[in-house]
């Protein structure tokens, strides 16, 4: 679908200009929202305190006694990046704390589903009984599995991000931002972030309690590269926040300092350590974690986020590195087959619907959501992929746009048609449902009603932010290294993009689906080096093009320790000659 290149309004803001930034990156910024600059500084003393986070302090308290007390402590994680992490986080910080005895589960997708439920309670009581039940990143929806812990007598702590439905479950804490109630100023905390900030109550708590007379007080400062994984891999909006603590986690792994599995998988990755960025998080290792859920189980990537040793933790990132390539290929499989569909419709006649969603039986549960993604990135259209789940059902993994909050959609159709959805729960661009596997065609027709309900004012088109041209001087090895360490970049706060004409001078095909090219500015004989990933093959290489229009990213290529300017396109039209 074609796109359209949108240039930013940047703000005016004399504090930012005088500051001695670059002219270009002040602009950035301004495009950001960003007004004072007070809002770019990413110390850790800068972030939200503890005692913001409603109910953390009470947490620290029930944790407090709990580790006193000699308890048994579960953790119950979530099978993507961010329960990994936070999985992770809390057991390293417990035993750090140290707590008697804690271990952690995480639910098998394609077994039990998504989150602390009766079925994972019963798994839990199987062995020694938990004295207490922690859930990471999940947990806000789990009514049942929190009654049946009441029942068995296990304490439960619910530390959750996701929003809330119209009941709580019956805990004995919950902390979650996005909670009724919570007035934390920060609502984008990913799963990780929330643990994260019940360890740094718990350990003011535990300081009042003089615990650490007797055995040596944790840095939790070491805990951030996982923090910072998280987040990204999360992909919650990068409000000053949550910058703050993706910027301290990628400080300690440029530094070497961070945790053998982290190292281990960059590594694999093929990245260079002390150049990482917050892309390399979210494309590189992210990715790898998240294979280990969507295929089998998520406790291999929690395995190698704990790994003291780095020999351990290379054997866990190859098997990680693996799993991900099995990933890759069971995706492409299921994307042919989506695209073969989506071109045997009469798109081009009738239009492209406001919504689409797409059902095939064998299609794989754990690489749906990518598939959503995949669709949703070329229609610009909410949707919503299925696949098998139990018998009678099927599961659902939905991504959206700008604009259509797809919980919310989710949400009212299941109210406007009680019984078509048996369970759903998620973001604003994301979520995941079951129904029954007989109720197909009747949801899809709710779901799209539902959405053009909604659409009225939303941008169908697929949009290119830009941060406007450069000129012939800022092609520079200087500002594009600026460039690159002035984020991080991420959600909501968007790794800069430029637009702007140039000649081809030469193009070729590499690996066999990019295209590499030599690049003049228009109306500038200057040579600039450019590839673009993942083109159409059905329209590129093209000889007869001499002028493209490009939405680029300036950025710096390392090749045999020699560093140079390389446009990273995003974005190709061919102009008319």
């Amino acid at each position: 679908m074609d796109k359209v290149i949108r240039r930013r309004e940047p703000g005016e803001s004399t504090e930012l200009q005088a500051t001695g930034l670059h002219p270009i990156l002040s602009r950035v910024y301004r495009g950001r929202g960003v007004a004072e600059a007070a809002e770019l500084e990413l110390d850790l003393a800068r972030l939200i305190p503890p005692t913001q986070l409603t109910h953390a302090d009470t947490a620290a308290s029930l944790l407090a006694d709990s580790l006193e007390r000699g308890e048994r402590i579960l953790v119950v994680g979530d099978y993507d990046a961010d329960g990994a992490t936070s999985t992770a986080l809390a057991l390293t910080a417990l035993r750090e704390f140290g707590a008697a005895e804690v271990t952690y589960l995480v639910p098998n997708r394609f077994e039990y589903g998504y989150g602390l439920s009766r079925q994972i309670v019963e798994l839990a009581l199987r062995g020694d009984k938990p004295d207490l039940i922690i859930t990471v990143d999940n947990g806000i929806s789990s009514i049942d599995g929190v009654a049946a812990c009441r029942e068995a007598g296990v304490k439960t702590l619910i530390t959750d991000h996701h929003l809330a439905g119209s009941e709580l479950p019956n805990a004995d804490v919950i902390v979650n931002p996005n909670q009724p109630g919570c007035d934390f100023p920060s609502k984008n905390l990913a799963g990780v972030g929330v643990i994260f900030y019940i360890m740094l109550a718990l350990r003011a708590e535990l300081r009042k309690r003089d615990w650490f007379d007797q055995r040596k007080e944790p840095n939790l400062g070491r805990l951030t590269d996982l923090v910072s994984l998280g987040t990204v891999a999360d992909v919650v909006p990068l409000d000053q926040n949550n910058r703050i603590l993706v910027a301290a986690g990628l400080q300690r792994i440029r530094t070497g300092h961070a945790r053998a599995g982290i190292l281990a998988l960059l590594e694999v990755a093929g990245r260079n350590l002390h150049s990482v960025v917050a892309s390399d998080l979210g494309f590189a290792v992210g990715p790898r974690i998240n294979a280990a859920g969507r295929l089998d189980d998520i406790s291999v990537g929690i395995e190698c986020l704990l790994q003291q040793e780095q020999a351990g933790a290379r054997r866990l990132a190859a098997e990680l590195h693996q799993k991900n390539q099995d990933r890759r290929l069971i995706e492409q499989d299921m994307q042919d087959q989506a695209l073969a569909f989506l071109d045997s419709l009469p798109l081009a006649e009738e239009g492209v619907p406001v919504a689409m969603t797409l059902y095939q039986g064998d299609w794989h549960q754990g690489v749906i959501g990518i598939l959503a993604s995949r669709i949703k990135d070329r229609l610009h259209r909410p949707t919503i992929a299925f696949a098998n789940g139990d018998a009678g059902e099927i599961k659902g993994s939905a991504r959206s746009i700008a604009g259509i909050h797809i919980r919310d959609i989710l949400d009212a159709v299941a109210t406007r048609h009680p019984g078509m959805i048996l369970k759903f729960g998620g973001h604003a661009m994301a979520a995941g449902l079951t129904i029954p596997a007989d109720a197909y065609e009747a949801f899809n027709a709710a779901f799209v009603a539902e959405v053009e309900r909604h659409a009225e004012d939303v941008h169908l088109q697929a949009v290119i932010e830009s941060d406007g041209e450069l000129q012939r001087d800022d092609f520079d090895l200087t500002l594009a290294e600026v460039l690159r360490y002035a984020g991080p970049w991420g959600q909501h706060f968007p790794e800069p993009v430029f637009d702007g004409e140039f000649r081809i001078v030469h193009q070729r095909l590499v690996g066999e689906k990019h295209l590499k090219l030599v690049l003049s500015p228009a109306g500038s004989a200057q040579l600039i080096d450019a590839i673009a990933f993942n083109i159409d093959l059905d329209t590129w290489p093209d000889e007869t093009v001499q002028d493209v229009r490009l939405a680029y990213r300036l950025d710096v290529n390392e090749f045999r320790g020699r560093k140079s300017v390389q446009l990273m396109v995003d974005y190709i039209e061919a102009l008319q000659s």
